[in-house]
């Protein structure tokens, strides 16, 4: 190894355990919610409209599944921005993400998030690091715990010419000299990055340990193992790809540049896991009918949908019931997601609470 990744592996090593907590907090806007429904096609009225939250028992908004990815990367660039600097974030690929959800998401919360290096461990030049992250309210409610994996290719640079194309169409500020200036002029001024250490975790309680009844269109009753969900297929447009860049805040250029995703050495643009991973969750929603009956969505990425300059892609869905549980009212839905005969969840599953 260099000692660029002795450097970034020591690091990371050195921080597993240890927690960090955003400074500020990222409160939750109605209008908000509305923007990330639309980006990742949900549908379902209760996260545009507040009689049809009330009808599910909510006073306000209902936030998609995955819409607290855009707090789980803020607080990832922050952590690489100043206790993780030896890497480079262009360098750094999310291959699994899943969330445990307590409580839904509404819009007036006030989100804080705790994050810390749960395992690290390296195979050849690649570093794995597992990433636990707890989000609260103002009111010190348990609201979601995610666990990101994440690799770092810490052996090799990356070449001048994809260098050169990200830096020269990426958001202005977001280059790595941006960034590299940026983080000198907080040092400099005595500035922290938007995380300091903590000492605190917040207690953990059951997902289901909750008194709401779910309101799902299927019943419990209902299902058996081995049944299938309908299957839809999804339209994906460059358009898509660059209104959730713009509304998740993941600006990486390769799904949004045909230079960027060729230099990449992609077939060209491709999604965004985190966007396939919100359609999937709008999938199952849209067929249990009730947003706030999912207590946990996990998948692990294995493929990118390839998005043309000039067509839409379809992604493909569908679920079967995997296991029951009577005692709980549970059902696991295992999920696949596929575009152009390509496996995009290498797996996923979700355990869902029914009526």
């Amino acid at each position: 190894m260099n000692d660029i990744t002795t450097t970034a592996s020591e690091q990371a090593l050195a921080l597993v355990g240890r927690h960090y907590r955003m400074t500020e907090h990222y409160e939750v806007g109605r209008e908000k919610i509305r923007e990330f429904a639309r980006a990742v096609h949900e549908r379902h009225p209760a996260h545009w409209h507040e009689a049809a939250a009330a009808e599910l028992g909510y006073d306000a908004l209902i936030a998609p599944l995955t819409f607290t990815s855009i707090v789980l990367m803020l607080m990832q660039r922050k952590m690489f921005e100043s206790v993780l600097t030896a890497y480079d974030i262009g360098q750094v690929l999310q291959t699994e993400q899943s969330i445990e959800v307590h409580r839904p998401v509404l819009a007036g919360d006030q989100l804080h998030c705790v994050s810390y290096i749960e395992s690290f461990r390296q195979f050849g030049d690649k570093d794995f690091m597992v990433t636990k992250s707890v989000l609260t309210n103002q009111h010190k409610e348990l609201l979601q715990i995610a666990t990101s994996t994440a690799v770092a290719q810490t052996g090799v640079d990356i070449a001048t010419e994809l260098r050169s194309a990200v830096d020269g169409v990426i958001m202005t500020g977001q280059s790595t000299a941006d960034r590299h200036d940026a983080a000198t002029q907080r040092t400099s001024l005595g500035e922290d990055a938007g995380v300091v250490e903590c000492f605190d975790e917040p207690v953990r309680t059951d997902p289901l340990d909750r008194k709401r009844t779910p309101r799902t269109v299927p019943s419990f009753d209902e299902l058996s193992v081995g049944m299938e969900l309908p299957v839809h297929s999804m339209p994906l447009s460059r358009g898509d790809l660059v209104n959730y860049a713009g509304v998740s805040g993941d600006s990486n250029p390769i799904h949004f540049s045909d230079a960027v995703a060729r230099s990449a050495g992609l077939p060209d643009v491709v999604s965004h896991g985190l966007l396939t991973m919100g359609l999937g969750a709008g999938y199952l929603t849209s067929w249990l009918g009730d947003p706030a009956a999912v207590t946990s969505y996990g998948v692990r990425f294995a493929g990118f949908a390839p998005v043309a300059a000039t067509k839409s892609s379809a992604i493909e869905f569908r679920g079967k019931i995997k296991s029951l549980d009577p005692e709980r009212r549970t059902a696991t839905v295992a999920l696949t997601a596929t575009c152009d005969g390509r496996k995009l969840f290498g797996r996923a599953t979700a355990e869902v609470a029914l009526r």
